[in-house]
């Protein structure tokens, strides 16, 4: 079989309608996608698998739908305006510009999110010699400045300047946690060890595109903020660490193999420790959820921002303390891609290639489809519709009766639909059963038409 590429990737997301480039009758938009018919059914599915497995099953885990828009203060607090930035550096030949830290690792030298600007830039030009622009090739730039990250906005500024009294989209959805944490902890029953779960839509300037829905201007991520008393913060990043890497294997069946941890040697100034999972794309391994111990840094820059306590008291010891915070980030986008490239096949079936999305069923964005044999017979039609009515109640289902049955298959293969059902002859004439096609062993079987809920149910749980 030929490699998976990330070209294979992109043209397939298109092809079968599961990422377009947005606005793409307008020449469309760096780093900003749309998701088709499939794409959003399986980005659903991911994200209920992580509300079901983080808020759900957990009886100390509530969820939050804080707003994109807050207060500037909120990110003047986190340290977004100040410190929210990359190193942005431009080709003086094309004006194509560059993240530093980006040209820097195409050429094995890494740069630590740490260093400041002058560090960035001796880095920089020590390096000169070997760094090309990637549109031109040219190896003469600009000096490297901080870009800040944040996407300003003129909501509520009637000044028609930006620069002043600027709001923000929010850059990370974890300040809406933070800032609601007396909220939840006085609206609801939940007591230190807590978390507070949520999935919402953040932007960032990025300087450059990179690697398809990896890393755009708009995405989605899915956090969980976990409160804890400060000597018990190691113990419980252990266990979220172990946890977190589970849902990956076990939720979203993705092949350990291709998983690995990365330690960040070089910390924040208020984290403890730092671990993201890495998956291995067709562009070689990056992250796709970082595990994070925060210390009580969060809760204590907006309690000194705002004037208001962000401590906790222990109705049972009555110790007053600020929760320490151990933080799972995830982007919905990058799990999606994940899901995609670890599922996408291209296997030989006889004399033939086909290729075929192994998903996991629970997360496939069609579950059943359902085919008369032919289209010409208004009968085998009828019946196929009638089926397809009723199973359409239960779950995500498709009618096809485009092209000969295997032509359909393929198409359902390579949208990863689990099973398929044809009407046939012997449906009408004899034993009221339907031929079910297996998407992964390709096997087939008779069941009865009464039955087929009970069979499905019983799959696809």
């Amino acid at each position: 079989m030929s490699e998976k590429t990330l070209e294979k990737i992109i043209s397939f997301s298109k092809r079968r309608g599961f990422v377009y480039p947005s606005s793409e009758i307008y020449g469309g938009m760096a780093a900003v996608y749309d998701y088709g018919p499939y794409g959003v059914e399986l980005k659903n599915n991911i994200q209920n698998a992580w509300w079901k497995n983080m808020v759900q099953s957990r009886e100390n885990i509530v969820g939050l739908d804080s707003a994109i828009f807050m207060s500037p203060k909120v990110w003047e607090a986190s340290g977004h305006v100040n410190g929210f930035s990359d190193p942005l550096a431009e080709c003086k030949k094309c004006h194509a510009r560059s993240r530093v830290d980006h040209l820097l690792e195409a050429i094995d030298v890494f740069a630590d999110e740490k260093m400041s600007e002058e560090e960035i830039n001796k880095l920089f030009k020590e390096n000169k010699d070997k760094i090309k622009c990637p549109s031109c090739g040219s190896k003469d730039f600009t000096d490297a400045r901080s870009f800040n990250l944040l996407v300003k906005s003129n909501l509520g500024n009637f000044t028609g300047r930006l620069d002043e009294d600027p709001t923000y989209l929010r850059g990370e959805t974890c300040q809406g946690i933070y800032v609601n944490f007396k909220n939840v902890l006085d609206s609801s029953r939940v007591k230190v060890p807590f978390g507070i779960a949520q999935v919402g839509k953040v932007f960032r300037n990025e300087i450059t595109a990179r690697q398809f829905i990896f890393r755009t201007r708009e995405f989605q991520q899915m956090e969980m903020q976990y409160f804890v008393q400060p000597e018990e913060a190691n113990a419980e990043y252990a266990r979220w660490k172990q946890a977190r890497w589970d849902f990956y294997v076990h939720d979203l069946g993705i092949n350990e193999k291709k998983l690995r941890w990365h330690e960040h040697e070089n910390l924040v100034f208020y984290a403890k420790e730092a671990w993201d999972i890495e998956y291995e794309f067709p562009f070689g391994f990056s992250e796709i959820e970082g595990i994070h111990n925060r210390s009580d840094y969060d809760l204590t820059q907006h309690s000194k921002f705002s004037g208001c306590d962000l401590s906790y008291t222990d109705q049972r010891t009555k110790e007053k303390y600020t929760p320490w915070v151990v933080e799972t980030s995830s982007g919905l986008d990058r799990a999606l891609f994940t899901v995609l490239s670890d599922a996408y096949t291209e296997e030989k079936v006889g004399d033939e290639e086909r290729v075929v999305l192994k998903l996991k069923k629970e997360l496939a964005p069609v579950k059943v489809a359902v085919f008369p044999l032919l289209k010409n017979k208004p009968k085998l039609v009828e019946k196929a519709k009638e089926i397809f009515d009723i199973l359409k109640t239960k779950w995500v289902c498709e009618f096809d009766d485009n092209g000969n049955v295997g032509k359909r298959y393929r198409r359902q293969d390579e949208i990863g639909t689990p099973y398929c059902i044809t009407v046939d002859f012997d449906t009408l004439e004899k034993d009221n059963t339907v031929t079910v096609r297996d998407r992964d062993s390709m096997e087939q079987e008779r069941i009865e038409i009464d039955k087929l809920e009970q069979y499905f149910t019983e799959k696809l749980s």
